[in-house]
């Protein structure tokens, strides 16, 4: 099975391409969302979480508020690895367990969507990856269109990334998301053919 990690920046329209990927029959595995089941009430990151940062964390239904915890995270270097150290191990276990199942389907390809894959150092397990790309013009006036912030905010929540442009010399294939979808969906096509043909 080949194993294509999809990245990009914020507001540069990676949902759409993997959804479009989907379309085509890939299997589309999704990061963040494990990252969400792994730190549900009762599992083991949960408690180990709960353990290192308190429950101040913990919103009304006992649930971990990302919200609370991004902030205690954002500008700690510490706490950040701290957390990644608790919940990667259980992403990643995840990924693989659904990789497996995807492979004993009979499927031919996931699309592994890794939202900071160029910060992370990349992951040497991939087959290729592919970047999601938009001029940064575009990708601040979508963020702020989106969100409905300044110019201030979104300026600052870009610049919480690794900028786009650095991400292009890091990754094996761009898709352009600048134009028109349907230009990004032509794009898309003919990654998948190339990457079906290896």
């Amino acid at each position: 099975m080949k194993l294509v990690g999809l990245t990009g920046g914020i507001a540069t329209g990676k949902s759409a391409v993997a959804e479009m990927f989907r379309q085509l029959g890939a299997t589309l595995i999704d990061l963040d969302i494990i990252a969400r089941k792994v730190v549900e009430p009762d599992l083991p990151a949960y408690q180990d979480i709960v353990k290192r940062f308190g429950k101040d964390i913990l919103g009304p239904d006992g649930a971990i508020d990302r919200e609370k915890l991004g902030r205690l995270v954002f500008n700690d270097k510490e706490a950040r690895r701290d957390l990644e150290a608790l919940t990667h191990p259980r992403v990643i276990e995840m990924m693989m367990k659904m990789v497996r199942e995807a492979e004993t389907r009979g499927e031919g390809m996931a699309i592994i969507d890794i939202p900071l894959l160029m910060e992370i150092g990349g992951a040497p397990w991939l087959d290729t990856t592919i970047l999601v790309y938009t001029d940064p013009q575009t990708q601040l006036r979508r963020l702020m269109d989106r969100d409905r912030c300044d110019r201030e905010r979104a300026l600052s929540r870009i610049n919480s990334q690794m900028p786009i442009d650095e991400k292009k010399g890091k990754a094996d294939i761009i898709i352009d998301n600048s134009g028109v979808l349907e230009d990004t969906r032509k794009q898309v096509l003919e990654v998948w053919e190339k990457i079906r043909r290896r």
